[in-house]
């Protein structure tokens, strides 16, 4: 994403202060006289104020209001910026869980700061966002096929054609973007995530990562409005979404709890994927 930090136990304060060393040739001091001691007048307190140490609360609370600076200052991010509207801003994620992956931000100051099921009980919000989506999912499809597009069989006619005008459509690289929210989102601006299904990046670090992606816990975008009654809108069942076993986004071959081999599959899934 386009956060500060890309989990909120990854902001630490630096270190404070240098470790200091005696060296050998120092001079002894002299004996202390314990009356003269007592009797010295007392060094009063210092009364400068002191440096306020933030909290882990406070960073994460920064971190979880982060990408409200998109929404207001957008031209302060030069090309994280794709797009900008009237109705949205259009980012890349700072941390990106696959090899395009981009934030859609609605400005609507009424909804960006309620949960999915909330704002887009609004159809009139719901439709905004929706037109904006399927048009950045557009030029995620456009950015996957720059990507990877060489690397694929299926495209290749596209590819070598020289007559543009006429030349094959090739691989329908839009089927491969995904489109939607996680049901519990950790920042607090609403957003909407447009990802590739490949999952090939160093930031899936842990089983929240893969899992937020490839389980129920990602709701499609054209699934809402939820009804009252949808399971997904259950913090047990999402939690539960969570702590599954990982299961192959391609292939469903089920890795438990080894996120290390699931990993390694991954480099190969990537590398079949991306040549169809």
């Amino acid at each position: 994403m386009a956060e500060q930090a890309e989990d909120i136990d990854d902001i630490v304060d630096p270190p404070t202060g240098t470790g200091s060393s005696k060296h050998h040739d120092e001079t002894p001091s002299k004996p202390k006289n314990a009356f003269a001691e007592l009797m010295a007048p007392k060094r009063k307190a210092s009364t400068s104020p002191q440096p306020e140490k933030r909290s882990k609360h406070d960073k994460a609370a920064r971190w979880r209001g982060a990408l409200v600076q998109y929404i207001n200052n957008p031209s302060s991010f030069g090309t994280q910026v794709l797009r900008v509207t009237p109705n949205t801003v259009l980012i890349k994620d700072s941390f990106p869980k696959a090899t395009v992956h981009l934030l859609l931000l609605p400005r609507s100051e009424k909804h960006h700061l309620l949960r999915p099921s909330e704002a887009f009980a609004d159809p009139a919000f719901l439709a905004i966002v929706q037109q904006e989506a399927a048009s950045a999912a557009q030029l995620a499809a456009a950015e996957l096929e720059r990507l990877i597009g060489s690397y694929s069989v299926s495209n290749k006619p596209r590819l070598e054609a020289t007559d543009y005008a006429n030349r094959p459509r090739g691989r329908d690289y839009l089927k491969e973007i995904k489109v939607g929210m996680h049901a519990h989102p950790s920042m607090d601006h609403l957003h909407v995530h447009i990802i590739s299904r490949d999952m090939h990046s160093p930031m899936v670090k842990h089983k929240k990562h893969y899992n937020s992606f490839n389980t129920e816990f990602f709701i499609p975008l054209a699934d809402y409005p939820l009804a009252e009654d949808d399971v997904r809108r259950d913090v047990g069942f999402q939690n539960g979404n969570l702590s599954k076993d990982f299961k192959c986004w391609r292939c469903g071959k089920d890795f438990g709890n080894k996120f290390t081999q699931l990993k390694r599959h991954l480099e190969e899934e990537f590398e079949e994927w991306r040549r169809e």
